[in-house]
């Protein structure tokens, strides 16, 4: 794979070539952005998949919702629908992908909605009759026909975008100049005790503009695994004999967690859709064992396995040091916006 990545560079140069026009035209003008009467926060990242964007939208979603009226809204992605969807009581993962129907089941008091043209999204949600106050954009940092107010990139602690090159022989979306439009940079998935030293480094690798704020944070893991009836804690169930499922992009810190020496690891693609097949081999290998998965995947495999055996590990971002700041930051834009 790393050989035929690097046979594909100059496809990489042609697609960073594309990206950065597309970027010009945009910063210039000549294509539209379209900008919104509402605070409008847009969370992402330049590279593909795997920068913690689900915990970081259910921080702010935690800060925010007890304050104001929160809609999310994100593309759904590999989702079997499409247009416009608001998230209700018959929606399911299928219709609205697994990341939005996590927010819709955890957090009761906000708006879920899925649209890949952001725009639209945004429009159909202040056309109702109970509109929000702060629409939350989830992975929209490339989605560039609409201008949020404020936008959130995220970069991995083991995979800095400052490190990465373009699409395909690297995983960059576009050019690492696209982190000028940040006004935050968080680096997520760092050690819990990430040394000043160290952060200093990083902030110089990154090259964090002036105007620019810098925060580190890390995955904090719920000490209980969680059921459709019962939770367990995982101090309980460290030892025990168990099957680890996983289908996100990068589920190595996942297993470690929670991996003893004989427990199995089954581990598939990111936003993997589950067939028949998948579900037979997640039965035969657990037999009577219990099955913990990621949140994101326990609402697309809750129904298809026995409810008594199947668990989820939550996970929450956290701040290595300055949530205080942070929080401030997030808390004056929305006030004076």
């Amino acid at each position: 794979m790393n050989l035929l990545r690097k046979l594909l560079f100059p496809f990489a140069i042609l697609y960073g070539l594309i990206t950065s026009i597309r970027n010009f035209l945009f910063d210039k003008g000549i294509l539209k952005s379209y900008s919104f009467d509402l605070p409008v926060i847009a969370v992402g990242n330049l590279s593909v998949g795997g920068t913690g964007k689900t915990p970081q939208i259910e921080y702010l979603i935690r800060l925010l919702s007890d304050k104001y009226k929160i809609a999310t809204l994100s593309r759904g992605y590999k989702r079997q629908s499409e247009g416009f969807i608001l998230a209700q009581a018959n929606s399911n993962a299928a219709l609205l992908g697994d990341e939005p129907f996590q927010f819709y089941q955890k957090f009761k008091n906000i708006k879920v909605a899925v649209d890949a043209n952001r725009k639209n999204g945004i429009e159909q949600l202040l056309s109702l009759p109970e509109k929000p106050e702060v629409i939350l954009l989830d992975d929209a940092f490339q989605h560039r026909k609409v201008k949020a107010g404020f936008y959130i990139l995220l970069t991995s602690y083991g995979d800095l975008y400052s490190d990465d090159f373009m699409l395909p022989t690297g995983n960059l979306r576009e050019s690492r100049s696209g982190a000028e439009r940040a006004n935050v940079i968080i680096v997520t998935k760092c050690p819990f005790n990430l040394s000043l030293d160290k952060q200093n480094a990083i902030k110089n690798r990154l090259k964090v503009a002036e105007n620019q704020e810098l925060y580190f944070t890390f995955i904090a893991y719920e000490e209980f695994i969680y059921g459709e009836n019962r939770k367990i804690n995982v101090n309980e169930i460290q030892s025990a004999a168990k099957l680890l499922v996983a289908g996100i992009a990068k589920p190595e810190p996942f297993f470690a967690y929670l991996q003893d020496t004989n427990d199995v690891c089954l581990s598939f693609s990111d936003h993997h859709n589950f067939t028949d097949k998948d579900i037979l081999e997640i039965k035969n290998l657990a037999q009577n064992n219990i099955i913990i998965t990621t949140e994101k995947d326990y609402v697309r495999l809750k129904g298809s396995l026995p409810s008594e055996q199947l668990f989820y590990l939550p996970i929450q971002s956290s701040f290595v040091s300055g949530s205080e700041n942070f929080d401030s930051v997030i808390l004056n834009y929305i006030l004076n916006n």
